[in-house]
C-alpha cells in the first residue's frame, strides 16, 4: 500500500487565544476571545452541554468584560502562558521530531486596536522571536492570521466583521505580516474555519447576535467580508511572497444520510452544501454557488456586492484547502433520530455505528478518509489536515498519562489519512489539534484535554503549569521519525 510521501509535514497546532495568556503584556490590546466567560463552579452539564459550543455574547456581558481585567473567570486571559514559556515548549516539539508547527498570530498584538496609524513593534517581536525559534529547530510555520480574534475596539467602533472596513483593515494586518515574515512562514491561512460565522457568531464574525435586527443578513455579509479579506490576502501574497503558500480553512463536517429514504439523501447533499462546499467554493473556485440563491431567497438574505468585488474573489482564488476534523453527522428528516452532543455546530444525531468520546462527539476515522476524498475529487487543490485530535479528560499518573484511548483515537485517523493518500488525494500534511494541553475554545476548560503534552493547570487557572510528556508523545514521536510507518 502506498505510504506517506518522504515530505509529508508531520506537525501539531495551537491558537494564540487559547495558549498565549500574557493578555496585557507586550503592548497587546484586548481582544474577542479575552472577552469569553467561565465559572469554574459551573456543573457538568452547563459546561458541557449548555454552555460547551455557545460562544455568543450578550451586550452586558460585553460590556463588563471590557472593563474589568479579571483572568478568574475568563480563562483565554491566562492560556498555559505559552507568550513566557514558547522557548522550552518548542524544545518539546523538536524532540517530538514535529516537520511543522501551527499557530495564529494575534491580531491585537500587532494593532492593539486594530486601526492604530501603526503595528505595535514589541507585538512583532515576540513573533520574530517565536519563529525563528521554531527555524533553528527545524520546525516548519504554517500561520493563521486570524483565529477567532480580532482587536475589542473592532466590534466597539465598526461592529464586528458586518462592517467592511474590517476588509481594509485586514488587508494593512496581512500586508504588514507577510512583508515582515515573507522568508520565514512556510504556510499562511488568512482566516481559521470561515464556515464558524454560522454557528459561532462571536467566534466567527465578532458579532453580538442578540443585538442584530436580520441575524442572517449580518451572517451572509459579514461571510462576504471575509471572502473579500480573504482574497485579498491572497492578492497581497502574490504580490510580496510570490509563492503559492495561501490557504483555506472550513470545520470539516462530514455527512452521512440517516436512512436510505432519497429524502434523507437529498438533505445531506444540501447541508453538505451549506456546512461547508459553500464557503471552498468562493474560496477555491471564485464565485458564489448557485445552489446558495434558494436559501438566499428563503432568509430574505441581499448580499451587498460592489463593484470589483465579484472579480476580486475570481482573480485570487487559494492556492490550497484545509480543514479541521473531529466527528461526523448524520443528516435525515426523520426528527425522532437520537440526538448528541456535536462539535460547535451544536447537537447533531447520532450514528448508532460508531462509538463516542467523553464529550458525546462521534469517533469516525473514516469519516476523514471520507472527507478527504470528496474535497479533492471536488477541488483538485493539495489539502492539509490543520486539526484533528481527541479532547478527553485525562489524569496525571507518576509525571506521565497513560492516554491508550488517544493513540488509538489518532492511530486509527492516521490510517485514515495514509488510505486517503492511497486513493489518489494529494495530502501535503496534518498539524495534530491541540498539540500540548491548551484552554478548549469550546468549554473554556482545561480538563477537555487534546495534546501529546500535558500541563498542569485546572479549570480555575490553579496547577504549576509544568509540561509532562503522555504516552502518546513517545507514540507520535515514532510515528513522525517513521513517516507513519511503525503506528
Amino acid at each position: 500500500m502506498k505510504g506517506f510521501p518522504e515530505d509529508f509535514l508531520w506537525g501539531g497546532a495551537i491558537a494564540c487565544s487559547q495558549a498565549d495568556g500574557a493578555f496585557n503584556e507586550g503592548g497587546k490590546g484586548l481582544s474577542t476571545q479575552d472577552c469569553r466567560y467561565f465559572d469554574a463552579a459551573w456543573d457538568f452539564d452547563t459546561i458541557y452541554k449548555k454552555n460547551a459550543y455557545v460562544s455568543d455574547i450578550r451586550k452586558e456581558d460585553f460590556q463588563k468584560a471590557i472593563q474589568t481585567a479579571d483572568t478568574a473567570h475568563y480563562p483565554l486571559r491566562r492560556g498555559i502562558d505559552f507568550y513566557h514559556e514558547y522557548p522550552n515548549d518548542v524544545k518539546l516539539f523538536k524532540e517530538l521530531g514535529l516537520k511543522i508547527f501551527r499557530t495564529s498570530i494575534c491580531w491585537s498584538r500587532i494593532f492593539p486596536n486594530g486601526d492604530d496609524a501603526e503595528p505595535n513593534e514589541e507585538g512583532l517581536r515576540y513573533y520574530d522571536s517565536l519563529f525563528q525559534a521554531l527555524k533553528d529547530n527545524g520546525i516548519k510555520i504554517f500561520a493563521t492570521i486570524m483565529h477567532y480574534d480580532i482587536p475589542v475596539n473592532l466590534v466597539v467602533k465598526y461592529g464586528g466583521w458586518k462592517n467592511r472596513k474590517l476588509v481594509d483593515l485586514f488587508a494593512r494586518y496581512a500586508e504588514v505580516l507577510f512583508t515582515r515574515y515573507k522568508d520565514i512562514v512556510d504556510y499562511w491561512l488568512p482566516i481559521n474555519e470561515i464556515n464558524a460565522a454560522r454557528f459561532a457568531h462571536w467566534d466567527g464574525i465578532s458579532i453580538i447576535a442578540d443585538q442584530q435586527e436580520h441575524l442572517d443578513q449580518t451572517v451572509f455579509q459579514s461571510l462576504h467580508h471575509q471572502f473579500l479579506a480573504n482574497a485579498r490576502a491572497v492578492a497581497l501574497s502574490k504580490k510580496i511572497i510570490g509563492k503559492k503558500n495561501v490557504g483555506a480553512m472550513v470545520a470539516a463536517f462530514t455527512i452521512y444520510p440517516g436512512t436510505c429514504d432519497p429524502r434523507d439523501v437529498m438533505q445531506t447533499l444540501t447541508d453538505q452544501r451549506y456546512s461547508n462546499y459553500f464557503y471552498f467554493d468562493v474560496m477555491a473556485r471564485g464565485c458564489y454557488p448557485a445552489y446558495m440563491k434558494p436559501l438566499f431567497e428563503k432568509l430574505n438574505v441581499h448580499i451587498q456586492i460592489e463593484d470589483g468585488d465579484e472579480e476580486l474573489l475570481r482573480d485570487n482564488t487559494v492556492d490550497f484547502l484545509s480543514f479541521s476534523y473531529y466527528a461526523s453527522q448524520i443528516a435525515s428528516v426523520d426528527e425522532d433520530f437520537e440526538v448528541t452532543t456535536g462539535n460547535m455546530a451544536g447537537s447533531v444525531y447520532a450514528n448508532p455505528y460508531l462509538k463516542k468520546s467523553d464529550f458525546g462527539w462521534s469517533v469516525d476515522n473514516m469519516g476523514l478518509r471520507i472527507t478527504l476524498n470528496k474535497l479533492y475529487d471536488r477541488y483538485q487543490l493539495p489539502l492539509f489536515v490543520a486539526e484533528n485530535g481527541l479532547g478527553a479528560f485525562d489524569q496525571l499518573e507518576d509525571g506521565t498519562v497513560h492516554d491508550a484511548y488517544r493513540i488509538e483515537y489518532l492511530k486509527n485517523h492516521v490510517e485514515a489519512m495514509r488510505d486517503a493518500i492511497a486513493d489518489g488525494v494529494d495530502l501535503i500534511g496534518y498539524t495534530m489539534w491541540g498539540i500540548i494541553d491548551l484552554v478548549a475554545c469550546g468549554p473554556l476548560t482545561m480538563d477537555k484535554r487534546y495534546g501529546v503534552i500535558y500541563v498542569d493547570r485546572d479549570n480555575e487557572g490553579n496547577g504549576s503549569n509544568k509540561r509532562y510528556k503522555k504516552d502518546s508523545f513517545h507514540w507520535y514521536k515514532v510515528c513522525i521519525a517513521s513517516n507513519g510507518k511503525n503506528i
